[in-house]
C-alpha cells in the first residue's frame, strides 16, 4: 500500500512538472506572437544615441526606473542586452548597432507620417480630378473651370464624366472627386453637401419662333411641341428630370405634347435651336448654352432646386480637394451668402 501511494506520489509530481514547463512554454510563445508596442522604437532610438539610462530618461523626461524598465522590455522583445555594462558607462552590443540606423530612420519616418501636411503648392500639383456632373454643365461652366485652375496649378487635370443617374457609389469608391446636381432620396447620407445656387425651369424656343412673339400663356405653351428630358429615357416617369413642370400642368388639367425624349439639357437645345421644338431647361445651369435663342418664364409656377457640390467625407481635409472646390465656387461667380444652406446630408463651411 505505501510503495503505491509512493508511485502515485512521483507520478503526480513528474506530470505537473511537465505541464509547468509546457505552461510556461507557451506563455513565452504568445508573448512572441503578440503585436509588438511600437512606442518602444522611440525609446531604443534614444537609448542608442545616448548610450546611458539615465540621460535617456532626462530626453524622454521619464524616471530612471522606469527607463530602466523599458530596457529590459526592449531586451525581451528583440532577444537581445543591447546595452551592457562596461565600467561605469553602457557599450551596445552587435545586434544594437545593426539597429541604430534602422530604429532611427523608421522613427523619422513615423514622426514624418503623423507631422500636419504642408502647406498646399499649387505650382507643383500634379493631380488629376474627377468630376461628375450632368450633361450642360461642362458646356456652359467648364471653359471657366479649366481657365481658373489652369491658371492657379498648370499641372493640375480634370475629367468631366456624365452622370447618368444620382447613384452614391462614384464617390464612396474613390472613382470620382466631385459632384454636382440636385440632392434626391437615393443620395448617401454621409455625403458632404455645398450648396452652389439656386435655379428654376424656363422655356426656350429658337428665334422667329412663334412663341418668341407676344406673352406666353398655358395654351400657348401646351399648344407646343416639347422635348422632354429624362436621363434613362423613361416618358414622364420618376426619373423625368422635368416631373415640375408636368405636375403643375396636371393640376390644371392640362399636359404637353412630348414628341421626342433625350438624356440631357445640351440636347434639348440643340434640337430646338434647329426646329420649332420647345425645350424646358433649368435656368442658370444652361445660361451660355442659350444665346441666340428665345428665353420666357413658364406660364406655370414650378419650385426652385438647389445645385449642389458633392464629397466623400474622406475628402474633407484634403487641402487640394478644398481648393478644388473653392475653384468651383469662384468660377461659377456666385454669391453664397444667400444660397448656401445647412443640409441634412452634411455642410462645409464657405471660408
Amino acid at each position: 500500500m505505501i510503495r503505491r501511494m509512493t508511485e502515485y506520489m512521483e507520478w503526480r509530481k513528474t506530470h505537473r512538472l511537465h505541464f509547468i514547463r509546457a505552461s510556461d512554454a507557451m506563455s513565452r510563445y504568445g508573448r512572441r506572437m503578440s503585436r509588438p508596442d511600437f512606442n518602444l522604437l522611440i525609446t531604443l532610438d534614444v537609448l542608442l544615441a545616448e548610450g546611458s539610462v539615465a540621460r535617456a530618461a532626462r530626453r524622454l523626461r521619464l524616471s530612471p526606473s522606469a527607463m530602466s524598465r523599458a530596457l529590459a522590455r526592449l531586451r525581451e522583445t528583440t532577444g537581445d542586452p543591447l546595452l551592457v555594462r562596461a565600467g561605469r558607462g553602457l557599450v551596445p552590443t552587435p545586434r544594437a548597432l545593426e539597429l541604430r540606423e534602422q530604429v532611427s530612420q523608421l522613427v523619422q519616418d513615423g514622426e514624418a507620417v503623423l507631422r500636419p501636411a504642408k502647406k498646399l503648392n499649387l505650382k507643383q500639383l500634379v493631380r488629376t480630378f474627377t468630376l461628375r456632373t450632368s450633361e450642360g454643365f461642362v458646356e456652359n461652366f467648364g471653359p471657366g473651370l479649366i481657365a481658373c485652375v489652369g491658371e492657379q496649378a498648370p499641372a493640375v487635370r480634370l475629367r468631366f464624366m456624365q452622370k447618368p443617374d444620382k447613384d452614391s457609389a462614384p464617390l464612396r469608391e474613390g472613382t470620382v472627386d466631385l459632384e454636382t446636381g440636385v440632392i434626391g432620396q437615393t443620395t448617401a447620407p454621409e455625403l458632404r453637401v455645398q450648396a452652389l445656387f439656386r435655379d428654376r425651369f424656363i422655356g426656350v424656343v429658337r428665334m422667329g419662333h412663334p412663341l418668341a412673339k407676344g406673352q406666353i400663356t398655358t395654351s400657348s405653351y401646351v399648344g407646343g411641341r416639347h422635348i422632354s428630358v429624362s436621363r434613362r429615357g423613361v416618358d414622364k416617369g420618376p426619373v423625368d428630370e422635368e416631373g415640375p413642370i408636368d405636375e403643375a400642368l396636371k393640376a390644371l388639367g392640362l399636359e404637353r405634347r412630348i414628341v421626342t425624349i433625350v438624356g440631357g439639357f445640351s440636347t434639348a437645345l440643340a434640337l430646338s435651336r434647329g426646329t420649332d421644338l420647345i425645350a424646358s431647361v433649368p435656368e442658370r445651369h444652361t445660361g451660355k448654352l442659350r444665346a441666340g435663342m428665345h428665353s420666357f418664364p413658364l406660364p406655370v409656377t414650378t419650385p426652385e432646386f438647389t445645385v449642389s457640390l458633392l464629397w466623400h467625407p474622406r475628402l474633407d481635409s484634403d487641402a487640394a480637394h478644398r481648393w478644388l472646390r473653392g475653384c468651383v465656387r469662384d468660377c461659377l461667380k456666385i454669391d453664397l451668402g444667400g444660397d448656401s444652406r445647412e443640409h441634412a446630408l452634411g455642410y462645409e463651411e464657405i471660408d
